[in-house]
Parts: C-alpha cells; structure tokens; sequence
C-alpha cells in the first residue's frame, strides 16, 4: 500500500509539485491504523480520517437542504457557526461547482469529472476564488494521476491504493561464520 501511494504522489508531483494525493476512508475492514501509516509512508494522506474534520456535502445530502440552491441560501447562516471547520461540497457538475464557489463555499470536490474539463474549470473556478480548495475523485489511478494533477487541483483523492498487489517480501537464512 505505501508504495502503490509513493508511485501515485511520484507520478503526480511531475506535473503538480504542490498537489496532494489523499486516500478515501474506504479501506479494508479492520486495517484501519495500518493503512494509514502505509499512506504516510508512501508519502500520501488520508482524506479526512473522521467526519468531524470537514463538512463534505454529497448530493444525497442537498436533498435536506433544497439542492444546491437551498444549500447556497443556507450558507450565510451555516459558515458562522463553522469557523475552524471548512466546508466542501461535492459535485458532479462544473455548472454546480460554479455556483458554490461563487457563494463561499471552502472547498469544491468534483466527482469523475474528466481530467479534460477540470482542465478548463480549475482556472476560472481559481479567478472566482483563489484561495478555494479544489479536490478531484473517482477513478483516480496510476494510469491517468498525471493527467488529474496537471489540471491545477489541489487535492487528489483515490482509493487505489487499497486495491494494490501486497508487496513480495522473502527471507533468505544463510549460515553464519564465526572467527
């Protein structure tokens, strides 16, 4: 596992010396404390190890709170009571992206967007809100992480790590000389 990460964060940081490469919280049932060591070994981070680190609002969540438009009116009596925790909303729309940065939101997480859009939408989301946090997930692997990272994301989130072969590791016993 950490050295699926260090491949991944190698590869990334060739094209994106800044961006981080995160793991989802899906590991295996019960390798929890391992495989966070094993991401930071690799040089990786975990993505968000509780739910009280970050407010990360799916779709399924903005059916509570009227979609997006009743998430963006919702906003300025939300943020107040938030101050050391940010919120990061997750999208599956550039459209949508659009419009939460626009409101304040802290953070956009696009879902299997392709790298080709995020490409155009990472600079103009940016001229909006420089200081936004900008994270890319779904299907990020060694065979398209460069691609993610050139889009100027900040935040690479994958769980493929967890999905890596486990490492060939032998012993070899030899006899030992004394004198």
């Amino acid at each position: 596992m950490s050295t699926k990460t260090n491949q991944l964060v190698g590869l990334a940081k060739q094209s994106n010396d800044s961006v981080m490469v995160c793991t989802t919280r899906k590991t295996i049932p019960g390798t929890k404390p391992v495989a966070i060591k094993a991401i930071l070994a690799g040089g990786g981070f975990p993505h968000r190890l509780g739910l009280s680190e970050t407010v990360l609002i799916f779709p399924q969540h903005l059916n509570f709170v009227g979609g997006i438009q009743g998430l963006i009116e919702k906003l300025p009596t939300i943020k107040p009571n938030l101050k050391e925790t940010k919120i990061v909303v997750e999208v599956k729309t550039i459209a949508d992206a659009w419009e939460l940065v626009s409101a304040g939101v802290d953070g956009i997480q696009f879902d299997k967007i392709t790298a080709t859009d995020l490409e155009v939408a990472v600079p103009k989301l940016k001229a909006i809100n420089n200081n936004i946090m900008i994270l890319a997930a779904g299907g990020i692997n060694e065979s398209n992480i460069i691609d993610y990272a050139a889009t100027g994301v900040d935040v690479l989130v994958s769980s493929s790590p967890y999905n890596s072969k486990p490492a060939d590791i032998g012993v070899k016993i030899e006899p030992c000389r004394v004198g």
